[in-house]
């Protein structure tokens, strides 16, 4: 996947049962996060995502933010939750699927998409590294100000 892609379509499970369709966020600004509890770069990344984009926009109705874990059990993920004091939403991926739609199969698992308003994929990044989180912020800023 590279900027300007439509986002790929999924259905996703989160870890308190309820759904969502991708689909059904147009209009709003999404961030996918890919993540795993045995993730070391996804656990120094996670804080970051906590206090600096989620405490923040949590009460935007323009933002979704979707963490996806990939290939755990909902109670592993309630545990790693726990553990991690992320407040933000997670979601499950235990065959892997949804990470394939936007990942080759066997890639790292530290990565985050962000989605326009319009279905595309606006921003990602991989890995953590300080000056393309704050850009990542930016950006999904920049795209919140738009109609």
């Amino acid at each position: 996947m590279k900027i300007g892609d439509a986002a790929p379509e999924f259905t996703i499970q989160y870890v308190n049962g309820k759904t969502a369709k991708l689909s059904n966020l147009r209009g709003k600004v999404v961030m996918l996060q890919f993540t795993a509890s045995w993730c070391s770069v996804c656990l120094k990344e996670m804080p970051f995502i906590e206090a600096e984009i989620w405490q923040k926009l949590k009460d935007n109705p323009n933002f979704v933010l979707i963490a996806i874990d990939f290939m755990e059990t909902s109670d592993k993920i309630s545990t790693f939750l726990n553990a991690s004091k992320t407040t933000y939403p997670m979601a499950l991926d235990p065959s892997g699927e949804i990470f394939e739609l936007y990942a080759e199969k066997g890639a790292g698992v530290t990565r985050n998409y962000i989605i326009d308003k319009s279905g595309k994929i606006a921003y990602l990044t991989r890995l953590f590294e300080r000056e393309e989180f704050d850009a990542m912020k930016s950006k999904i800023g920049e795209l919140l100000e738009k109609e």
